[in-house]
């Protein structure tokens, strides 16, 4: 659903990112420089106070959905627990052109940073596909490095997605009101690799989460970076319980799929995966 007018301030969308980017950090999902944060927005936000200097850059892929598009991105190598702080030091901003091929990065004299993200080319590519699907002005996603499930996806049963799916929704009644579609879960692929870009585009249609094996997940959503934020940290609160009663010599029985289903219709979930 589109945001509606009065539209969000760029300091408003920096605020928000600076607290996403601060959560994730305090749940142990972004070590050093680990995740990262990308904010799509669809109506006109000054800039250039506080991102005054400007380059031209070509897209790692194209964007033909994204013309005239502001996208806000964590730099290279930025560590998410600093944005807070000094989110002008940490982000930047492009325009991308009519072309959906090029852009503007505009970046701060405090910029930190030399290039974009590693994961650029994956956080493109799934905002290009839900704006070009969706109807909506706005879009977020975050990528970051939770424990206890890229721990899971170490153990080759978990790989399974309708296996991970039934151990780690079973933990709590909010996990599947939150994820109804569960966690997409990918093999491992290298990080900043067309393959796991094309991978993470086709598993984030159908999931709000996407498991990235041996190595993260990324999460969107089309209201707040804090809503994407939010859906990490349930997934990784259910990985926690999963792995806890893992190290229990699995004595909990979780909730019955008898009971799933009851938390479905009690909140009008629209699920498949119970």
């Amino acid at each position: 659903m589109p945001a509606r007018e009065p539209f969000p301030e760029l300091s408003e969308i920096l605020a928000s990112i600076g607290e996403a980017g601060s959560r994730i950090a305090a749940i142990g999902a972004s070590e050093g420089g680990a995740g990262n944060i990308s904010v799509c927005v669809g109506w006109p936000i000054e800039v250039r106070r506080q991102f005054p200097v400007a380059r031209e850059i070509e897209l790692p892929l194209a964007a033909p959905h994204l013309g005239g598009w502001r996208i806000i991105v964590t730099g290279s190598g930025r560590r998410l627990r600093d944005i807070a702080s000094d989110p002008a030091a940490n982000l930047g901003v492009v325009l991308v052109h009519a072309d959906g091929a090029t852009g503007t990065l505009f970046t701060s004299p405090r910029c930190l940073f030399d290039g974009l993200t590693s994961e650029w080319n994956s956080h493109l590519g799934v905002h290009d596909d839900t704006i070009g699907r969706a109807d909506t002005n706005f879009h977020a996603v975050m990528h970051a490095q939770p424990p206890h499930l890229v721990y899971l996806s170490h153990v080759p049963e978990y790989r399974d997605e309708a296996y991970f799916n039934r151990r780690l929704l079973r933990w709590e009644p909010e996990t599947i009101v939150n994820l109804p579609q569960g966690v997409g879960v990918l093999p491992f692929m290298v990080p900043g690799s067309a393959d796991l870009m094309a991978a993470n585009v086709a598993g984030l249609r159908t999931h709000r989460v996407v498991l990235w094996g041996k190595h993260g997940v990324m999460a969107r959503s089309d209201i707040s970076i804090t809503r994407a934020a939010d859906r990490i940290e349930y997934a990784e609160t259910a990985a926690r319980y999963e792995y806890m009663d893992l190290l229990a010599g699995q004595r909990a029985e979780g909730l019955s799929v008898e009971e799933m289903r009851a938390v479905v219709a009690a909140f009008d979930v629209k699920t498949s995966v119970v």
